[in-house]
């Protein structure tokens, strides 16, 4: 695939990621690396399964172990390493657990992010900030597809964990001056996800053990299923350009396939890409999720130049190939 990154741009830039042990920030990461970034990752726990920690990212970073909560450890972070670039990932991003534990959600994903806005309000060599919302902001609308029009109306406590979030940065931008945009995409999948719950890493480790996948809703839920390679491409293009074009700081960006996919029909293609026989176990449990959702993405088309370079279908085989590479022990 042709790079389309701006080397020049990247080389020895000292850059932050917040969430750098997720399915994105692992990738992300590695991307950074092998632009030549000066690749600083602030980590809370120890998954020593995540491709953080697997691809030996932390021998080839700096690594600062602490929580985004802590706002003197991330003012120090900035301050020591002298960071320019901020990609704030950090986030609980399980509808479930948002709605077993609301309390560590919020701590993590509303107050996280006004604390990291704030060592960098407070930090002058940072110039960029990215930082990670999601279509779940946008809350359970009867209009779709959500265009960044929509107003951000989350009820349960996931959605308006990023509600808040995404607010708040609007806030930075446009009280204090700062350079953060947002991105708003759909559900990520990829290649070392090993949070089993979702439902791509979750089907991929069921028909790889020769058990049905399960579906905790009634299929019919729709998402809006973004392959995380690209989503690392669109938060670099992103920082890009709002490093060349400052006024871009306070906007939002869906980026998105626009196909919709109900949960049954992604599940077929796992099985039909894996040459599986087996059926979906569907339990009809899910609770608190919103049923249909999609994104219109013509703004970053307009605005950015960009657009996905993989495919629903092509983004599945390539993760489905990862999953059967490393993912030995099913």
């Amino acid at each position: 695939m042709t790079d389309l990154r701006d080397r020049r741009f990247w080389r020895d830039r000292p850059v932050l990621i917040t969430g750098a042990s997720g399915l994105l920030g692992g990738w992300l990461t590695q991307r950074l690396i092998s632009l030549g970034a000066d690749v600083v990752a602030i980590v809370r726990d120890l998954p020593s399964r995540s491709q953080f920690f697997t691809e030996d990212h932390s021998n080839r970073i700096t690594t600062v172990f602490g929580d985004i909560v802590d706002q003197q450890l991330v003012e120090r972070t900035l301050g020591e390493y002298e960071i320019e670039t901020v990609f704030h990932l950090a986030a609980q991003t399980i509808v479930g657990i948002a709605n077993r534990n609301p309390v560590s959600t919020f701590e993590s994903n509303i107050r996280g992010t006004w604390t990291v806005l704030e060592a960098c309000r407070r930090s002058p060599k940072v110039k960029q900030i990215i930082a990670a919302s999601s279509d779940k902001a946008y809350g359970d609308q009867d209009v779709l597809p959500y265009s960044e029009s929509t107003p951000l109306e989350g009820r349960h406590p996931y959605d308006v964990s990023k509600s808040c979030a995404d607010l708040i940065c609007t806030s930075y931008a446009k009280t204090f001056g700062s350079q953060v945009a947002v991105t708003r995409c759909g559900n990520f999948y990829g290649g070392g996800d090993l949070n089993w719950s979702r439902i791509v890493p979750g089907s991929i480790r069921s028909i790889l053990r020769g058990e049905s996948p399960v579906i905790r809703s009634n299929g019919q839920y729709v998402r809006d299923y973004f392959y995380v390679k690209d989503g690392v491409e669109a938060y670099l293009l992103l920082a890009e350009k709002l490093a060349a074009d400052p006024s871009l700081a306070g906007e939002a960006f869906n980026f998105s396939n626009e196909i919709q996919v109900t949960v049954i029909d992604l599940v077929e293609k796992i099985l039909s890409h894996m040459g599986s026989n087996l059926r979906p176990d569907v339990r009809c449990e899910a609770s608190n999720e919103i049923k249909h959702q999609y994104l219109d993405a013509a703004k970053a088309r307009n605005m950015l130049a960009w657009s996905p370079l993989y495919t629903i279908d092509g983004g599945l085989e390539e993760t489905i190939q990862w999953y059967r590479e490393n993912v030995k022990d099913v």
